[in-house]
């Protein structure tokens, strides 16, 4: 469905440490990206947007990321960096990919660090982006004790409790809850984020602010719960010329939420224009399968949370298994289901019949639903009226039902599945009455 192949990590020499450095993309612009204060270049691909984030913006760019000293798959170190070696690292990257100059996009922690280069080597910046960034970094404990918030912090570094502040949409899906707990386990331990945070609050660039003279674009979302907006404002206040761009909604992750106008911001500051996102979507027809396990809430608080989780873990053993067996793609798990796609809809209805029965067998009956047509590919994650139709018929059956659509039923005829006629329904946000056959086994 997609044959983007992710990038490979390299290494490059800072000092006497390896600096693990990723480059996406062979634009004529080099944008060299900044991370915040965790970071892991491998397991970033993991999370759903991150890739086709670095893809829309590789399409004018070359996109380099990297690890910082002491995170993720750089050389571990003892005690913390300080922003000197971190500009270090930045120089040490761009030499190893032959970059002599290039725009920089701070994230966060990384705003403050970038800005420092951009007045510090003018010759090497050609464009400052800031996003979600501050000037001084006691200013996000303002009003309370910074001891006692590490201190709390570290107790539950692990466990994916970073997603509150950082990602706060998608705290309740317990999936991203345990996916930010591995980032975070990978990224660096409770220990090594303590030094780090005790060394950044010695970080204050607003004296050297006014020295910045590169272009430079503050981006800040007003409902980011990590750092306030009002530190992007004072940010951007400070910096000559800077301008500065409010989103209204969104979380403190870039590539969390709707990105597309943050997309042309960047793009058109950089390189002078904008261009639609719709020319860069790949499209692709797909039978799209949606599932859900039935009263899962109900079920989850009955058998308790480690029967629950063993239960989980089976039935997302066999949505595997049954996909793969029929030649589909697992897009993802929706904690209680799944988003699956599949290049005839044939399969995709045998798919979802024969995951309906073996999920009831170990107590766990789903609801399904199937459409076909066009999908958007956005990395590894899709879009698209197609999959916002599978999920409204998936919301239509019954309990061990498997749900599709007219054209799904018009596309396998004489495939020698049978149909039973289900009526014609009013689906959520799409238009037009909608004909329902329930999948016979």
């Amino acid at each position: 469905m997609n044959d983007f192949v992710l990038p490979a990590t390299r290494y490059a020499l800072s000092d006497d440490v390896n600096i693990a450095y990723q480059t996406i993309g062979e634009g004529p612009i080099d944008l060299v990206m900044v991370p915040g204060v965790v970071s892991h270049i491998e397991f970033a691909h993991e999370f759903a947007g991150h890739t086709a984030f670095l893809r829309r913006l590789a399409k004018f760019f070359r996109v380099i990321t990297f690890d910082k000293r002491g995170q993720g798959l750089s050389d571990r170190i003892s005690g913390a960096p300080s922003l000197e070696q971190r500009m270090d690292d930045v120089r040490a990257v761009m030499d190893a990919v032959g970059s002599s100059r290039a725009a920089l996009m701070g994230f966060s922690e990384g705003c403050a660090m970038s800005a420092m280069f951009a007045a510090s080597y003018p010759e090497r910046v050609s464009h400052l982006i800031c996003f979600g960034g501050f000037a001084r970094y006691a200013d996000l404990f303002a009003g309370r004790d910074f001891e006692h918030v590490i201190s709390e912090r570290m107790k539950v570094w692990g466990t994916g409790a970073f997603i509150n502040s950082a990602a706060p949409s998608l705290a309740g899906d317990p999936e991203a809850v345990a996916h930010f707990a591995k980032f975070e386990r990978l990224s660096t331990s409770p220990g090594a984020l303590k030094a780090l945070q005790n060394v950044n609050m010695q970080i204050d660039v607003r004296p050297i602010l006014p020295s910045v003279r590169v272009p430079t674009l503050v981006l800040h979302r007003t409902t980011d719960a990590q750092i306030s907006v009002k530190l992007g404002r004072d940010l951007a206040s400070r910096i000559p010329g800077a301008r500065y761009i409010e989103y209204p909604a969104g979380d403190h992750i870039y590539f969390i939420g709707d990105v597309e106008a943050l997309h042309g911001d960047i793009e058109e500051f950089i390189t002078g224009h904008r261009e639609s996102h719709e020319a860069d979507l790949e499209r692709t027809l797909a039978t799209v399968l949606f599932t859900d396990i039935v009263d899962s809430t109900r079920s989850a608080a009955e058998m308790g949370d480690q029967t629950w989780r063993r239960l989980l873990d089976s039935h997302d053993q066999l949505a595997k298994q049954m996909v793969e067996k029929h030649r589909g793609i697992l897009v993802k798990s929706t904690g209680d289901g799944i988003l699956a796609t599949f290049d005839g809809p044939g399969r995709g209805v045998r798919c979802a019949l024969a995951l309906s029965n073996a999920s009831k067998q170990i107590g766990l009956p789903l609801r399904a639903g199937l459409h076909t047509g066009e999908i958007e590919i956005r990395g590894r994650d899709i879009g698209g009226i197609a999959v916002h139709a599978a999920a409204r018929v998936m919301a239509q059956s019954q309990s061990s039902e498997v749900l599709v659509s007219r054209v799904v039923t018009d596309l396998v005829a004489g495939a020698g599945l049978k149909f039973t006629e289900r009526g014609s329904h009013d689906l959520k946000g799409l238009p037009g009455r909608w004909d329902l056959f329930a999948a016979n086994a």
